[in-house]
């Protein structure tokens, strides 16, 4: 099988990672790809850069390569459409048509799925005003959760006491720049869980959960970030949960969006929140986690179970029903990253990175590139630089949680590059 990734991000280097080990897989393609990316993939769409927005290119370049599958890893394109393109050319594609898609793009229409498939969330009003702002988070109450409606890269949420940052947030949404839309929510209590599930529109096949970490500081303090951290397994989960949640959460998605007429093709993120109250979903996204990916794909175990490639593939071809479950190893990965300079307010850009190769090298450990590039012309021409934001992440896996956070953050300490940020309690409370 040969398979096309599209994206540059550490989502898409753990794909495609997961995917070189799949004896299924026979070639692993990446367009446009990270310098990380080249030791399991070939890259395409480098120079001159694929536009991954375009998705005429995206499928011209499949067709191209001669591709059995592309899987789509970030959530713009697919918001674009482009799997729809893929699938206009007759090729399987891993990832939800544009219509299904909104299941991400807008939390107001995801809300309103919810509400048809009775699916536990938390009260939520969706204002166009800020008048109608002021009267929904007088009406919800404080702590205020303040909500673009759209896509916003895991940044586009603020949770705060103070009702004039919450009202700041929406005028900043509502203006002419923004989206235009906000959604005020009730603050949901207990810990939060991401689980992912693989579908084909009909079958869900749960994946195992995992808990990331959003605030750039320790303690879980500063603003939102797209996530500085993740673990899988959880050991303080209930041992039910993943059964609950496809029974009152994933399963009746997906059977509400195909009696809508747009059935959902590729990865469910489920967004949870473990209340007081019982299991409530704070959010969908309708394509891997990032960085949750990282750790969970490090415990796939192909000679157990189905690989990455015959998964999705299934998936695309609405046969998934015929594969048996993925497996998991008896074993704990905990995943560090590592950002940029000024993230996330702002990003630096050619800071150059070295100690990769050494904490590569330590048992257990595997680094994800996400935003990093090769220099260009000039004496430091082909060394490894940030390309901002989320640069890194630093795989972990051993026997416990702990072992395996400590892998971790002996191959962080073997890093660096001017200006790194990174949390030092990624895991810290689950052992």
């Amino acid at each position: 099988m040969r398979v096309l990734v599209i994206g540059n991000g550490g989502r898409e280097h753990a794909l495609a990672l997961a995917l070189a080990r799949d004896p299924e897989v026979s070639e692993v393609h990446a367009a446009p790809g990270n310098p990380g990316m080249a030791a399991c993939a070939e890259l395409h769409g480098v120079d001159p850069r694929l536009d991954i927005m375009d998705g005429t290119a995206v499928a011209s370049l499949a067709a191209a390569i001669g591709t059995d599958l592309v899987v789509i890893g970030p959530e713009a394109p697919l918001a674009a459409g482009v799997a729809d393109a893929v699938r206009a050319l007759g090729m399987a594609c891993f990832g939800p048509s544009a219509a299904a898609a909104v299941l991400e793009g807008s939390k107001a229409f995801a809300k309103d799925v919810m509400a048809a498939a009775e699916v536990p969330t938390a009260a939520a009003l969706v204002c166009v005003s800020t008048a109608e702002v002021t009267g929904a988070l007088s009406e919800l109450g404080p702590p205020y959760v303040v909500k673009d409606d759209g896509l916003a890269a895991g940044k586009g949420v603020v949770v705060t006491d103070d009702r004039s940052v919450a009202l700041e947030h929406a005028a900043l949404v509502l203006s002419p720049s923004g989206g235009g839309r906000v959604v005020v929510e009730e603050f949901l209590d207990g810990p939060e869980v991401s689980l992912f599930a693989i579908t084909d529109g009909s079958t869900v096949v749960p994946l195992q959960p995992a808990q990331d970490f959003k605030r750039i500081h320790d303690g879980d303090l500063g603003p939102n970030t797209g996530g500085m951290g993740a673990y899988t397994p959880l050991p303080w989960a209930p041992a039910d949960l993943i059964d609950e949640v496809c029974a009152r959460v994933l399963q009746p998605t997906v059977d509400e969006l195909g009696r809508r007429g747009t059935p959902f093709q590729g990865l469910l993120y489920a967004g949870l929140a473990l209340t007081a109250r019982g299991v409530r979903v704070i959010e969908f996204n309708a394509r891997f986690g990032d960085p949750e990916t990282q750790p969970l794909l490090a415990l796939l175990d192909e000679s157990a179970g189905p690989g990455l490639g015959a998964l999705l593939l299934a998936a695309a071809e609405s046969r998934l029903h015929e594969l048996p479950p993925p497996r998991w190893r008896d074993a704990a990965a905990v995943a560090v990253v590592m950002a940029s300079r000024g993230y996330p307010a702002s990003s630096s850009h050619g800071d150059q990175i070295t100690g990769i190769a050494d904490a590569a090298a330590l048992d257990g450990v595997t680094v994800v590139h996400a935003g990093t590039d090769l220099a260009g012309p000039g004496p430091a021409a082909g060394q490894l630089v940030t390309a901002g934001g989320r640069v890194l992440a630093v795989v972990g896996v051993g026997p416990t949680v702990a072992d395996a956070r400590g892998r971790a953050y002996a191959g962080v300490q073997k890093i660096d590059f001017p200006g790194k940020q990174y949390r030092t309690d990624i895991a810290a409370a689950a052992g």
